[in-house]
């Protein structure tokens, strides 16, 4: 035995692994380059992507425990290793069929431990493959026998990892090992981690098959069943339904527009009890005139020339609201949406109501 309590295969097998340590740090950084740009070409959102190559001290110990069962360093499958790390389960296949694509897969070798039954299994619920890199693109004559070397790749949800990094904080392993109160606790809560690994996913279709839903409607023109949120009213704005107004409002001045987002005014849009983009529609229809009316009144006796890209909408949900009888009051919770709640917004709205009494409608 020597000094490290390895029999002499074991030495062979460690000398072996400290010659190839430089390719093994070849391959960690080939393969992470590969996953890196491959996942983002996809569009596969990763929270996290881990990698290691085995330190001395670890491979010693696993030659001690059952270096009987491997013939050559080769047949250790995880000197290096990476993980990668998705939100949902079905990113995790994608994963894998992209892992597939990328590398020679040892299916022999490979486990989906995720179709394990065991009610403790979920912290273990990993993909792992044993991979290589496909020899005819990734040998050279720098590091010859790159690819000969196998690597493990685990793809698992956060949730997953989350569970297991959990199990291994508190040293769970097995029935055995833990008193039977702890296990059926933990059990129980393997159980809830999964449901919610399947609920994400299930409100994550939901919610793709919704956008889905309202982009038909919105290319066909049905407006009236498309509700105003958060999702809709971004894709509405792309269509620059308020430039017109914006144009008219603009040429009282020559002014011109500074960039603003619009976006803040979703709020502001059902506030004033406005439900589908269709109301925003007839908004824009029946009261764009007094919006304009009250910019000329605001801005025509004044030298203004640069103005918020915002106005135009501004306006409307001013004039629009007024006409729902909502005065002052109104016009100042309009601005508090907007800004927050201030002392000013009371001035601007006092102000605002002086301008829009000039207005024909404030007159009947």
């Amino acid at each position: 035995m020597s000094e490290n309590g390895l029999d002499q295969h074991g030495i062979a097998i460690l000398d072996d692994y400290r010659e190839k340590y430089p390719l093994y740090q070849k391959l960690q950084e080939v393969v992470v380059d590969i996953l890196t740009k491959s996942a983002a070409k996809s569009g596969i959102q990763l929270t996290a992507m881990e990698s290691r190559i085995k330190t001395e001290k670890s491979l010693i110990g696993k030659l001690k425990r059952k270096g009987n069962k491997y013939g050559t360093l080769k047949d250790i499958t995880d000197i290096f290793g990476a993980r990668l790390i998705a939100y949902y389960n079905e990113d995790v296949d994608r994963l894998a069929s992209l892992a597939e694509n990328l590398f020679e897969i040892d299916w022999s070798n490979s486990v989906d431990k995720r179709k394990r039954q065991d009610t403790s299994s979920f912290g273990y619920s990993s993909l792992h493959y044993i991979c290589r890199l496909p020899k005819k693109t990734y040998d050279n004559y720098i590091y010859p026998g790159i690819s000969e070397l196998p690597f493990e790749l685990q793809m698992r949800t956060a949730l997953q990892h989350v569970w297991s990094a959990i199990q291994h904080d508190i040293g769970y392993k097995s029935e055995i090992e833990t008193p039977a109160e702890y296990h059926r606790q933990l059990s129980r809560l393997a159980g809830l981690m999964e449901l919610a690994d399947d609920e994400f996913s299930r409100i994550r279709r939901s919610v793709t098959d919704y956008r889905r839903k309202i982009k038909s409607l919105f290319i066909n023109g049905q407006l009236e069943e498309i509700p105003i949120d958060s999702d809709t009213f971004p894709s509405y704005l792309e269509l620059r339904p308020f430039d017109k107004l914006n144009r008219r409002i603009a040429s009282i001045n020559q002014a011109e527009f500074e960039s603003a987002s619009l976006e803040a005014y979703l709020p502001v849009l059902l506030k004033i009890g406005l439900r589908t983009l269709a109301d925003v529609q007839e908004m824009l229809k029946d009261d764009s005139e007094d919006a304009y009316q009250l910019a000329l009144i605001a801005l025509g006796a004044t030298d203004i020339d640069i103005l918020s890209e915002t106005i135009g909408l501004q306006n409307l949900c001013i004039v629009h609201y007024l006409k729902t009888g909502a005065g002052e009051l109104g016009v100042k919770h309009i601005f508090d949406i907007i800004n927050g709640e201030k002392e000013s917004n009371s001035m601007m709205a006092e102000t605002i109501m002086e301008q829009a009494r000039r207005l024909s409608f404030m007159n009947k």
